[in-house]
């Protein structure tokens, strides 16, 4: 294990000593990420079905830091005009990561069929035929090996993102996740920085089953040391991609298995996302909705009908699991004295949980009413897909406990 280490350390030193000539990393076929095509549909996050687009534009120098995205309803027509380029969620986290592994050769990626294959949701494609072996690194199907590896190599100055082929598979390195990524910056007196991206897809799928449905949310939520951030378009994917790379702190990067293929409008210009502020998705007077990931769109879903019925709800993209950003979210609950969670992590010792403590801790002079979570159902996810939507929180059932809510 060692001398994987020094290997890759080795090969990292020798790439900076040659004033960062990453040509011995390339091969011949070096096409941008754009000119590769698909021959799927994509799916709109406003339910139509389009063929893709692979236009964009000219990426500049600029950097935008700090960026915090709010994307109101908005027509197609509208979409089209804005500057940018079009990306589908899984593209945009490619970009983001292909573009930190241009700017620091200390970027590397490693984990099941991350390398030739591209990946199974080919957020890696490209990569390895672009960067080398060395870069992108094919694993064995031990999660416990390469997990640990990823952070021993981030002890030695390197900066690996590691992707579990599913979320629920981590679970296997949640010694390594816990006892040697979350605490050796601290058992180690501040002597080894874990500058570690662990990213990878989880929630519930069509009829994925219940291994492969697992949301782990609240597991890792309570290893102290640890980041965790959840994307839900690909602007925030690509942003909070670069974001975590750049930190200095381990970090956990949730996808959602069914927001891959999500396509949105991204600036050229080079940004980046907070790790730890929350995303004002819909302002509003009469309820706070605090949700994250996939949720978010049921959410949005059930706000159209909740404005036909007179209700006005402000909807909080929270993004930021760990720490939660209690600025925005307390101005929120200030404002409209209301608050409904909804989420797909399972109740019982949930990130709703978790967040329900935390604002009657900081906020509850202010709450007019008691908070309410919506959660999924403590069961295993049935394979079944009307008992799968039975498990999950539904639109109607959002509208119905806003309806409760503002009696």
């Amino acid at each position: 294990m060692a001398a994987v280490f020094q290997g890759l350390g080795a090969a990292t030193a020798l790439s900076v000593s040659n004033s960062l000539d990453s040509r011995k990393f390339l091969v011949s076929s070096r096409k941008s990420l754009s000119e590769r095509k698909a021959s799927f549909l994509v799916v709109r996050s406003d339910g139509r079905v389009v063929p893709r687009s692979n236009a964009r534009g000219r990426r500049a120098e600029q950097l935008i830091t700090n960026a915090v995205a709010t994307k109101p309803d908005s027509s197609a027509a509208s979409t089209t005009s804005k500057p940018g380029h079009e990306l589908l969620l899984f593209e945009a986290l490619r970009e983001g990561l292909e573009e930190e592994m241009d700017r620091d050769p200390h970027v590397c990626v490693m984990g099941e069929d991350v390398g030739h294959y591209g990946g199974s949701y080919k957020v890696t494609k490209g990569l390895a035929d672009k960067y080398g072996d060395l870069r992108v690194l094919d694993t064995p199907i031990a999660e416990n090996s390469f997990t640990g590896m990823g952070i021993g190599a981030a002890m030695t100055g390197l900066r690996p993102i590691i992707e579990g082929m599913n979320m629920g598979f981590l679970l296997l390195a949640f010694n390594q996740i816990s006892n040697n990524c979350g605490m050796l910056h601290y058992t180690s007196g501040g002597q080894f920085k874990i500058p570690v991206v662990i990213r990878g897809p989880g929630g519930v799928g069509r009829q994925l089953g219940a291994e492969h449905s697992q949301r782990l949310e609240s597991y890792f939520q309570s290893i102290p040391g640890i980041q965790m951030v959840a994307c839900s378009t690909p602007y925030n994917a690509k942003g909070l991609m670069k974001a975590a790379i750049r930190s200095e702190n381990p970090v956990i990067l949730f996808e959602h298995v069914l927001l891959y293929n999500l396509k949105e409008r991204i600036p050229d210009e080079e940004y980046i996302c907070s790790l730890e502020e929350a995303e004002m998705v819909r302002p509003g007077e009469h309820v706070t909705i605090l949700t994250y990931s996939r949720m978010r769109y049921h959410v949005m879903q059930a706000a159209k009908t909740l404005v036909n019925k007179g209700y006005d709800p402000e909807v909080i993209d929270i993004r930021s699991l760990k720490p939660f950003d209690l600025y925005t979210i307390g101005n929120s609950v200030k404002k409209t004295h209301r608050v409904l969670i909804v989420e797909e992590c399972m109740r019982t010792g949930g990130i709703g949980a978790s967040l329900t403590a935390a604002i009657t801790e900081n906020f509850h002079d202010y709450l007019d009413a008691p908070i309410v979570c919506l959660s999924s159902q403590d069961v295993p996810t049935p394979y079944a897909g009307t008992l799968e939507e039975w498990t999950v929180v539904q639109p109607a059932q959002i509208v119905t406990a806003v309806e409760k809510l503002c009696q």
